[in-house]
């Protein structure tokens, strides 16, 4: 922790410092703090955008996509001009931008098992902003195994849904053991999102991150918001840890990466 901040950081920082249950000391811990949001896009806009103005001390961005025109619906963080960079150089350059206290680690690739459990390692909270059930798995997996506190989130049309998993049980296997069949649920691309929500569920998972960084309030570990922006209505269900969970479970089967499969239904790795 570091109360002594500097008098641009006072500044910067000031409808912070001026909260009593922030201050210069809750700031500090934002400045402290180490994140790695995964994906760079509907999610990873706002999730970014207000980590970086909130003053999270290092911010690692992971993603392998370019910027396409059909993203600035959505992706606020991306320009017209960006069309065809690499989203984690746009979004490096917006965050650079925005707060220069914020150091920006650019990791240009996909998640996967060869390099979940090192990149985890590095951060203290993970943000997951990604698009699809394999990788959403293995975060789950790297995140529980280590003991790292992570935040998802999903969106479909106008409905969106987050939730925050500590570390401990429960986890994201004991709300969804597999991933749906392949074809089922289809993605933005096919079925389209709603502009704003990403917005809406994106700055909900940063609120979550603040607060895990600072140590304050009550997060939704054990809780799923579902989002409803047509109907303009939020509902929470209670999320119960599963004893045959194959990750936190009582006889857990998955006890690293290695031992999952990342493809079709994200069960257990074939032999």
């Amino acid at each position: 922790m570091r109360p002594d901040l500097d008098p641009e950081q006072l500044d910067r920082y000031s409808r912070h410092i001026i909260m009593n249950d922030v201050g210069p000391e809750g700031q500090a811990a934002l400045l402290d703090t180490e994140v790695l949001v995964v994906g760079a896009g509907g999610l990873g806009a706002p999730v970014l955008q207000y980590l970086a103005a909130a003053g999270i001390g290092r911010l690692g961005i992971v993603d392998d996509d370019t910027v396409e025109r059909s993203n600035l619906q959505r992706q606020v963080i991306h320009g017209d001009d960006d069309v065809g960079r690499p989203k984690v150089d746009s979004a490096a350059e917006f965050v650079t931008g925005l707060n220069p206290d914020v150091t920006v680690d650019r990791h240009e690739l996909r998640l996967a098992r060869e390099n979940a459990t090192d990149l985890v390692a590095d951060y203290d909270i993970v943000v997951d902003a990604s698009d699809n059930f394999a990788t959403r798995f293995l975060v789950n997996d790297a995140c529980t195994l280590s003991g790292t506190p992570f935040s998802h989130g999903a969106i479909f049309q106008f409905e969106g849904q987050v939730t925050t998993f500590s570390g401990d049980s429960p986890c994201y296997r004991c709300l969804f053991p597999e991933a749906p069949p392949e074809g089922t649920v289809p993605d933005c691309a096919t079925a389209g999102v709603l502009g704003v929500l990403p917005g809406t569920i994106g700055c909900m998972q940063a609120t979550e991150v603040v607060k895990l960084a600072m140590d304050y309030g009550e997060t939704l570990d054990g809780r799923l918001i579902a989002y409803d922006a047509a109907e303009m209505s939020f509902e929470e269900i209670p999320v119960a840890a599963n004893p045959d969970c194959p990750v936190c479970g009582d006889d857990p089967a998955i006890a690293s990466v290695a031992d999952a499969s990342y493809e079709g239904r994200c069960s257990l790795a074939e032999d």
